[in-house]
């Protein structure tokens, strides 16, 4: 099936409807001069020698440059590969070799890994983006350069998106334009986005849930997007309560919630304007989703990930509060089931690894057959996610399946003590990892970070846990520190909180 052009399409039916509010340089783009930049930035692209199946890579902070090359790609058969900007010049040496981009974008906070990144990785040309001056990239997209248009499938990949790596290298799964196309379409009706949607977008473009909740469905249907280059959470309470933007959207992983909640300006904040709020990419603590439905929001959780584009599973509002906790059910066009290490359906109630299949899955990953053919069931993604449905088909996520660990023959699933330690009321931050233990072959150890001029003994900690959890799932002991260790979308990384303390808890060897 052909893949169409949104840009094109919407610069045809609402030419001067602002499409993109750049918060930061106050730099509003109407959907026709979206139109236009991605139709000059194609042509340079395809002047620097970018064919089909060429990558193009971006090394930036928030702006609608992203949206600009996703488009320019797609007239051209470009391939985009958005980067973590937080990673290392070494961690990114090796995603560019892996996908071999004969052009990177950059942001020129990032000139000096921009340019190691060209000799290290044989990258053709480097073209800067300024945002503090008119400059080299904005000439270009505002020149006359032509292009000859690529006919495209809706199976074309349009886009490798690098996983996060958090054990060995990271891998690039490719997303074709009838995955981006599908999302928009899953994502986009339970959730209302329509041509009056207004969406505040915080989290980073280089991650999907950046870029695809609910960006790319907001443009799809003739919406606007007002990016911010970082999150902050005052300012994004400021953005949210302001009545001149209008805000009607907005999604993020637990932590901006957890962080917002936090912000002393939340309870003042007017948050009647916000339609829908959506929250995944991790399990949510209840504490954090009430703090937000006591101001009468209506937390909408999802599950997804970058190789299901990322919509896979959506609670209703309706069900917003009949079903917290839950990320709904399977989205319109997918399908899931719940399974044993043996891959035998279970039964509702009993917690299983999610499978998932459709026609938002990826078909694989870039260079990768081996891990292609390991992440594959036939036509079932494994998703190495633990899960549970209950009677009425609603999908509980209860941990990652990696993050779970046996504790004197029972399964434990960090996310439920978490969502217990959150009930403090002196934590900030909790995490619950499993460490070697002599009896048990593994226990709980929380980690925890007081809100500022807070204290809170180990004791009462165990006490708490123990009044609210079976024995075997309380943690054996507890740790304050400072910061939970995050990526860049605000999950907490659990590999390096087991790097720092499983080896000072293995039993001693004889």
């Amino acid at each position: 099936m052909e893949y169409f052009d949104w840009a094109v399409g919407q610069a045809e039916t609402r030419p001067n409807k602002v499409a993109i509010i750049d918060i930061d340089s106050g730099q509003n783009l109407t959907y026709a001069e979206l139109e236009t930049r991605s139709s000059n930035l194609a042509g340079y692209l395809q002047s620097a020698g970018v064919v089909k199946g060429e990558r193009v890579a971006i090394l930036s902070r928030n702006a609608p440059h992203f949206f600009e090359l996703q488009f320019a790609c797609g007239k051209i058969g470009g391939i985009g590969v958005p980067l973590n900007w937080r990673l290392t010049v070494p961690e990114l040496e090796y995603i560019l070799n892996d996908c071999a981009p004969k052009v990177l974008i950059y942001d020129q906070r990032f000139e000096d890994q921009a340019k190691q990144l060209q000799t290290l990785c044989n990258i053709d040309q480097l073209l800067a983006i300024d945002f503090d001056a008119h400059d080299d990239y904005d000439k270009i997209v505002e020149a006359d350069n032509s292009y000859t248009a690529e006919k495209l499938a809706l199976d074309d990949v349009g886009m490798i998106m690098y996983t996060s790596g958090t054990t060995g290298h990271p891998k690039g799964a490719m997303i074709t334009h009838g995955m981006n196309f599908m999302n928009c379409v899953n994502l986009g009706i339970p959730t209302r986005i329509s041509p009056n949607t207004v969406q505040l977008v915080v989290l980073p473009l280089f991650h999907t849930g950046g870029l695809n909740c609910y960006a790319n469905p907001v443009l799809h249907a003739g919406g606007q997007i007002a990016l911010m280059r970082e999150f902050e959470p005052g300012a994004a309470l400021r953005l949210l309560g302001d009545a001149d933007l209008g805000v009607t959207h907005f999604f993020a992983v637990p932590a901006p919630y957890q962080f917002m909640m936090q912000h002393p300006d939340f309870a003042a904040t007017d948050l009647t304007r916000l339609e829908v709020a959506g929250v995944g990419g991790a399990p949510c603590a209840e504490a954090i989703l009430k703090g937000w439905t006591d101001r009468d929001v209506a937390m909408i959780q999802g599950w997804g990930m970058t190789e299901t584009s990322p919509g896979g599973i959506g609670l209703d509002a309706a069900d917003a509060a009949r079903k917290i906790g839950s990320a709904g059910k399977p989205l319109m066009h997918t399908r899931i089931k719940i399974v044993d290490d043996k891959g035998n359906t279970l039964p509702h109630g009993e917690v299983g690894e999610l499978y998932i299949r459709g026609p938002n899955i990826t078909p694989g990953y870039w260079n990768n057959p081996e891990a292609t053919a390991g992440t594959f069931d036939g036509d079932w993604l494994k998703t190495g996610d633990a899960a549970r449905c209950d009677e009425e088909g609603f999908v509980y996520i209860v941990d990652r399946w990696k993050d779970m660990y046996i504790s004197g023959g029972e399964n434990v699933y960090p996310a439920e003590i978490e969502d217990v330690l959150y009930r403090l009321p002196e934590v900030a931050e909790a995490a619950s990892i499993g460490v070697p233990d002599e009896r048990w072959g593994e226990a709980g150890k929380a980690v925890l970070v007081l809100k500022p001029g807070k204290t809170l003994e180990a004791d009462a900690v165990i006490a708490h846990c123990l009044a609210n959890l079976a024995k075997f799932k309380v943690p054996a002991s507890v740790e304050f520190i400072d910061a939970l260790p995050r990526n860049a979308t605000g999950k907490v990384l659990k590999r390096v909180l087991r790097e720092r303390y499983v080896s000072e808890s293995a039993p001693a060897i004889s």
